[in-house]
């Protein structure tokens, strides 16, 4: 690999570690020498790296909206037919292991959370021990309540708010949030997405009601599929997708960057959910 600059190559591995680093430049690495190939660039892996950086803020603000209108809507709609306090029947799921996990984790996030309005409900309550859903909701991570909604035992109203995100099928929304919970985990870790293959796939529906891709995909494993579903899920809660536009100025502002690492195929951009 050569250095155009040893300074600034100094000055990127005393903010970045070498083996951070180092995922980045292994495509680069021939397998059967273990030597780069020619014309390898340190400053080339500089760039690409600040690429995902930009392109896991990106992603990981999309997960923030579709996640804030997930728990708004398994709340509304659940509190509205079983209750306020719905997540702790044990008779409305149906694999009672997995629900009091939840709940220990549940209670574990409440008492981990500086709010003030859950400060304010425990002082004033002593029974139940958790806030009702429209509070506990707003604590619980994304992980636990992926998992509450999977583990629901009433379809009807799974059906119903998938249908809010534009899902003909729960089983969509329950794959897909669990594929976002995932997906939000690496950028919050700042793992690698560029050229990631992710072990937990979305599903891809043939057909969706809200503009959608064309199907298969080559690599349903890679960043790409990932991108279409939370694309989609943002036309739900807002048909003007930032995700789209900010990812588009990225590509733009970094032209050397290897998209079919990433699953774009050739015509991904004719396709009716990123044809603007």
């Amino acid at each position: 690999m050569t250095f155009a600059n040893e300074d600034i190559a100094l000055d990127g591995l005393y903010s970045i570690s070498f083996f951070r680093l180092a995922s980045y430049w292994r495509h680069l690495e021939s397998r059967n020498t273990g030597k780069f190939k020619e014309n390898s660039k340190f400053e080339d892996i500089l760039s690409l790296y600040i690429f995902d950086q930009y392109l896991r803020n990106i992603i990981f603000a999309s997960i923030q909206s579709i996640e804030v209108a997930f728990r708004t809507r398994v709340s509304h709609y659940l509190s509205m037919k079983h209750g306020a306090f719905w997540f702790l029947n044990p008779a409305l799921f149906k694999d009672e292991e997995i629900h009091k996990s939840c709940i220990d984790k549940l209670r574990e996030e409440l008492c981990r959370s500086h709010e003030d309005f859950i400060k304010e409900h425990c002082d004033k309550y002593d029974e139940p021990d958790c806030p009702p859903s429209w509070k506990t909701m707003e604590v619980a991570s994304f992980g636990t309540l992926s998992k509450l909604y999977s583990n629901l035992a009433d379809n009807d109203i799974k059906r119903v708010i998938s249908r809010s995100f534009q899902l003909p099928s729960y089983t969509f929304l329950e794959n897909w949030m669990k594929c976002a919970a995932v997906l939000r985990n690496c950028c919050a870790h700042h793992a690698r997405l560029w050229n990631r293959r992710f072990s937990v796939i979305p599903k891809y529906p043939a057909n969706l009601p809200g503009k959608w891709i064309s199907l298969p995909l080559r690599r349903p494993e890679k960043l790409y599929g990932q991108l279409c579903c939370l694309a989609y899920l943002e036309q739900s809660i807002n048909p003007n997708s930032k995700l789209k536009d900010n990812f588009l100025v990225l590509l733009s502002e970094h032209p050397e960057i290897d998209t079919k690492a990433m699953g774009l195929q050739e015509n991904w951009l004719e396709q009716p959910l990123w044809n603007r």
